[in-house]
């Protein structure tokens, strides 16, 4: 099952604590429409966890955002961050302590990747020496040579490079919420994934509240601690973690959402570590995979190289064990029965 570290790393900068979001029956309805965009939603978001909305086109998914930050007025309800209600709050105070990372990154173009990402430090008064050290800090973080890159601009930047910025302007004043609305969507499909990853690897360490708004049911499980399923209407579905929503549908529409490979998505959830491999036996010169690897990154490696199993290997490169064709085959019988990964 997907594993998550709460403490920073060793080593890692210092960041300031997260706060719990909670919505409490949030309603939002514009005039002249009959059906609300958003109907009494409430749901919890554990300080440091990841929430993940997702469901069809006209679900609500981004206007929730929006209610959060205060961009749109709520109907009916209340928003509380780090337990203070968002309506007691001025809205530009508020805005700037929440991180922003959307689809098509928003960068400044006349202004260099360092002066973007100092762009709420400086409005909150921070001085040179502070914001010059954070903008280093951050693009170390976010993995940018920040030396050679601080003072390009975003054009002369790749796509995934200009991400990265992004996800480090929203870090800059240490937030303790970030809104994440498609940040991958407009990346292609290998950079995306790597996107994923390395947010995942950012995320343990900074531990930040995030919701994050996606319309592919893959990315949610693969991104989120918890899931919040809504349906048209903005009325919530389901609202849990990845694993009991795979196993146990709320109903017809999250089945259907989900859908009928949820044995298969659920191996998204399980890493090659938490099985019980067979002792190294195999051919000599077989390919070696981490025990990181996901079981269903290792399914697709074995179907192809025609089944032949895999040698587990640790961060020293040191061989744990195997990886067959049926383990994984025993595995994937015990998902679709509803159990436990083994």
């Amino acid at each position: 099952m997907k594993r998550r570290n709460s403490a920073h790393s060793e080593g890692s900068p210092a960041f300031a604590q997260a706060a719990e979001l909670e919505l409490r029956g949030v309603s939002k309805r514009y005039a002249g429409q009959q059906q609300p965009a958003i109907h009494e939603l409430s749901l919890t978001v554990p300080a440091g966890e990841v929430c993940v909305l997702v469901g069809p086109s006209g679900s609500g998914k981004t206007t929730t955002m929006r209610l959060i930050n205060r961009m749109i007025p709520l109907t009916s309800g209340d928003i509380l961050l780090g337990g203070r209600s968002v309506l007691g709050r001025e809205p530009r105070a508020l805005r700037r302590e929440i991180g922003y990372v959307i689809q098509q990154v928003g960068l400044f173009p006349h202004q260099t990747v360092a002066e973007n990402i100092a762009t709420v430090p400086r409005l909150l008064g921070w001085d040179r020496a502070r914001v010059v050290a954070r903008v280093q800090e951050l693009l170390d973080l976010v993995g940018l040579e920040g030396r050679v890159l601080r003072d390009r601009y975003p054009a002369q930047l790749s796509g995934g490079q200009r991400q990265r910025v992004g996800v480090a302007r929203a870090l800059a004043a240490d937030p303790p919420l970030m809104l994440m609305d498609e940040p991958f969507g407009a990346i292609d499909p290998i950079n995306r994934a790597r996107l994923q990853d390395e947010f995942q690897g950012l995320q343990r360490k900074v531990r930040k509240t995030v919701v994050f708004v996606t319309h592919d049911i893959d990315e949610a499980i693969k991104m989120g601690d918890r899931i919040a399923i809504l349906r048209e209407g903005g009325v919530l579905a389901q609202y849990d973690t990845p694993a009991a929503i795979l196993s146990h549908p709320a109903d017809e529409f999250v089945g259907r959402f989900v859908g009928a490979d949820r044995a298969l998505k659920r191996l998204a959830l399980t890493t090659v570590a938490d099985l019980d491999l067979v002792a190294p036996n195999g051919p000599e010169g077989a390919r070696r995979v981490s025990s990181a690897t996901s079981a269903r990154d290792a399914l697709s490696m074995l179907l192809l190289s025609n089944g032949q199993p895999l040698l587990v290997v640790d961060g020293q490169d040191r061989v744990e064990g195997m990886l067959t064709m049926q383990l994984l085959e025993e595995l994937v019988s015990t998902e679709a029965a509803g159990g436990e990964p083994r």
